[in-house]
């Protein structure tokens, strides 16, 4: 129970990885709130699932591209549950599979321009409590294909590296004020997102990792509690992959 005491706030949290994030952070004590933009019967039974486990949970609707929502949110899981400690960074558009000369001018600005709003917003509203107290943690749920680009995922590639690089910059602004910001960058993980994948192709991508496997959720929210933790009290502006292996740094 290592995050006792420590209220967490989890972005895009209703399924897939945000919602093991909410899981693991409570299995280690922290009370949750649980992020949802449409999904409110998702997000209130992962809420309802902590609850019933002994922890302490409340889920709240935000669309986090939107300050004003943003803002009412966070508000919303002070007043619930207490000063917050950790924001993980999790909510993000959905990805346009698409050749580069397929994609539209709108497809990929939607997509960059959503992406960085659902992190940047988030991260900007939770500063203000964090520095005032000194303390705080915010990951960024990012992606292994910022740095090792995919066919077709051109817009995603784009937009996650521009999260890397403002999770950077956050790292080196907020690390005086005791702050610690890191990012996570998943491999394949099978979720509801991944589901649409032909299964001869999973299987090929888990026979090139030296884990002979692709992801889980709960691996990433593995790491997640973990850096979550004061035992990672001097671990900032990392990027981590959690890939198997197959995304070496």
């Amino acid at each position: 129970m290592h995050l006792e005491g420590k209220t967490a706030l989890v972005t895009g949290a209703s399924r897939g990885i945000g919602a093991a994030c909410a899981r693991a952070l409570a299995a280690h004590g922290a009370a949750v709130a649980v992020n949802y933009v449409s999904s409110r019967e998702a997000a209130e039974k992962i809420a309802g699932e902590i609850a019933t486990a002994g922890g302490k949970a409340v889920a709240l609707q935000a669309d986090v591209r939107d300050a004003g929502q943003v803002r009412r949110m966070v508000e919303g899981a002070a007043r619930a549950l207490g000063p917050l400690d950790i924001l993980v960074l999790n909510a993000g558009p959905s990805v346009p599979w698409k050749p580069v000369h397929e994609l539209s001018q709108e497809e990929f600005e939607t997509k960059v321009l959503d992406e960085m709003r659902s992190f940047f917003l988030p991260a900007q509203s939770v500063m203000p409590a964090m520095i005032a107290r000194r303390t705080g943690c915010i990951i960024g749920i990012s992606s292994g294909l910022s740095r090792y680009p995919a066919f077709g995922f051109s817009a995603h590639t784009t937009s996650k590296s521009a999260v890397d690089g403002l999770m950077k910059s956050l790292a080196f602004e907020l690390g005086p004020h005791g702050i610690r910001v890191n990012t996570v960058a998943p491999g394949l993980t099978r979720t509801d997102a991944t589901a649409h994948m032909p299964e001869d192709q999973v299987r090929a991508i888990a026979g090139m990792t030296p884990m002979r496997r692709v992801g889980e959720a709960e691996d990433v929210a593995g790491l997640v509690a973990a850096l979550a933790g004061d035992e990672c009290g001097f671990v900032s502006g990392a990027y981590i992959p959690v890939s198997g292996g197959i995304q070496m740094p």
